[in-house]
């Protein structure tokens, strides 16, 4: 027989060889330890029940409070920051609580508004002051936009401010009709329309706010829609799950109804990319806990739909009786939970938001193996990685480069900058689509792409083992922008995770149909996909979603720590796409 040529033998492929690029064995025995994880999410699911109801009926007249929303509508139908129906508006609100002997503390200060331009905006805040040296805050803005009468949104919560104000009058002599056990605080904001710049002037700087174990917001609670309650705040916040249980109790109570609440992806979204919209926003990103009730839109109320005919004068009644009970569960609680860590809701259930960090962090682990053993595999073959780490930082300096011009297009005014506040819908500078900005960052985007392209565009196709090298290096990138996003926001994992899968199998699949592969790559690009969906959802954006989510972050709502996270991500989610498409080579062969 003759001997068999040198090289000419059939060798079974080495293990870590281009044959098995990805061990997928191990991300499938690393996938056992989500078992304690999981684990934790059930066990500390809890189903909080309501604080006891008060004993006595609400005294709430809800004709008194229509009459007030009539009047305070119908007098003043313009209340833009800085105008003169503001300023009536504001003397309304003293006059009508000095007939119950309530003095009115007032603060003062003066804001650019978006929209409108640097104006002073005014909190008036009646403090009834009681046994315990802990409030309970009733809040409702009494601006608009002008547009309507805001008539419910938001004359109906402020004329509900003074007509459960009335129940702690004062009589002739300097006694209390009732004496409250906590100190209650009646407060009216200002540009509230505008971004809730009121409540975050409030929750920054009034000493009242250090004091405060529960915030509760009326916004609009006199419209036909059905009435919701809303939870969602800045940073990675949640009211504790006894004030939302409560609350929901006392509504489901005099409405018959139980109010809607935001659904588990809305939450689990809101809690990663911190929109929250509405007075109990900014309130819950201090730290202090608070919710909203409100019937009206969040994405802005259009030109004469907020009218007087428009009110139901039953809805308020009712949701003025349930504030009234509320209010009173929670003054007759000697001791209120001020947790406001993050939490999901599942109708009466609660998951505890650390549960759920944990799991996402869990969640990880696996494709950190799998990607640390190709890398330890693609060094024991010696391949070179050096190439790849280059080529992924050319795109990386791409994606910073389109990042300073999204910070350009703020400091020109196409974007907004500040407050640090989510920025309202329906105000300028996101409102419509900049036509002339677009155009420019659109031409601004292109040069910086040509001038980019000749170094991104091969020239001739890389090897295998090449591709199997910048795949070891994508993945270890993702692997650092998630330890980056875990230090920063651990929420924002729910993003991320999508494309640590689906792209973990690409190195699989590069012998299968190409329409596998375009649907593998386009699964990871699912996360940010969801984050414009609910955001648009939530806002009635539509086509304004990207405009939004990018004001986002030039306001810094968005953490600049996750700000860079996700340019590294579009970084490395172009990479990896290049390398999926065959449309790249290593350095070396440009």
């Amino acid at each position: 027989m003759e001997p068999a040529r040198l090289g000419t033998s059939k060798r079974r492929p080495r293990r870590g060889s281009v044959e098995r690029p990805v061990d997928l064995r191990l991300v499938r025995n690393l996938a056992a330890f989500l078992v304690v994880p999981l684990l934790l999410v059930v066990v500390t699911v809890v189903r909080p029940g309501p604080l006891p109801a008060p004993t006595l009926p609400p005294a709430f007249d809800g004709a008194t409070a229509t009459a007030l929303t009539r009047e305070l509508a119908g007098n003043n139908a313009s209340r833009v920051p800085g105008s003169l129906g503001a300023a009536n508006a504001s003397q309304w609100f003293r006059d009508k609580l000095a007939l119950y002997g309530l003095p009115v503390r007032e603060d003062v200060w003066r804001q650019d508004v978006p929209g409108v331009g640097p104006v002073e905006l005014r909190n008036l805040a009646a403090v009834v002051d009681g046994t315990l040296d802990q409030a309970i805050v009733l809040v409702a803005h009494r601006d608009n936009n002008g547009l309507s009468a805001g008539a419910n949104d938001n004359a109906s919560g402020t004329a509900s401010l003074v007509e459960l104000a009335r129940a702690y009058a004062r009589t002739g002599t300097t006694e209390l009709a009732r004496t409250p056990l906590h100190t209650l605080v009646f407060l009216s904001t200002d540009g509230g329309a505008y971004g809730s710049l009121g409540a975050a002037r409030f929750a920054e700087h009034s000493p009242l706010a250090r004091r405060a174990v529960a915030v509760v917001s009326l916004d609009g609670i006199a419209g036909q829609a059905r009435t919701r309650l809303e939870l969602g705040g800045l940073g990675s916040h949640s009211p504790p799950p006894a004030l939302v249980r409560t609350a929901e109790a006392r509504i489901q109570a005099e409405t018959g109804r139980a109010p809607v609440q935001p659904g588990f992806l809305d939450q689990l979204v809101g809690l990663a990319l911190p929109f929250g919209f509405g007075e109990q926003a900014p309130v819950l990103g201090r730290g202090i806990p608070a919710l909203r009730v409100s019937t009206a839109p969040d994405g802005g109320t259009a030109p004469g739909a907020d009218e007087l005919a428009t009110l139901d004068e039953r809805k308020l009644g009712a949701l003025g009786r349930a504030s009234e009970s509320l209010l009173s569960s929670l003054d007759a609680a000697v001791e209120l939970p001020t947790t406001t860590g993050g939490a999901l809701y599942l109708g009466r259930r609660a998951v505890r938001g650390w549960a759920v960090q944990l799991l996402l962090v869990a969640l990880v682990v696996p494709f950190a193996g799998a990607a640390i053993d190709l890398l330890s595999r693609c060094r024991r073959r010696r391949l070179p990685l050096a190439p790849a780490w280059r080529a992924l930082r050319r795109r990386l300096g791409l994606w910073l480069v389109l990042l300073a011009l999204l910070a350009l297009a703020a400091l020109t005014g196409a974007l907004p900058r500040e407050p640090s506040l989510p920025p309202p819908p329906d105000q300028p500078p996101v409102d419509a689509w900049p036509v002339g900005a677009a155009v420019i960052g659109i031409f601004a985007v292109a040069l910086v792409w040509l001038r980019a392209r000749a170094r991104l565009i091969p020239r001739a196709r890389a090897r295998p083992e090449e591709d199997l090298a910048a795949f070891a290096v994508a993945f270890l990138a993702l692997l650092l922008v998630a330890v980056v996003t875990v230090l920063v926001s651990p929420y924002s994992l729910v993003f991320l995770l999508p494309s640590l899968y689906a792209w973990l199998l690409l190195p699989q699949l590069r012998r299968a149909p190409g329409w596998v592969t375009d649907v593998a790559y386009g699964v990871g690009l699912v996360g940010p996909v969801l984050a414009l969906v609910v955001l648009a959802e939530s806002l009635d954006l539509g086509l304004r979603a990207p405009l939004y989510a990018a004001s986002l972050l030039t306001t810094g709502v968005v953490p600049w720590g996750a700000t860079l996270a996700l340019t590294a991500w579009a970084a490395v989610a172009s990479f990896v796409g290049a390398i999926a498409a065959g449309r790249y080579a290593s350095p070396r062969d440009r």
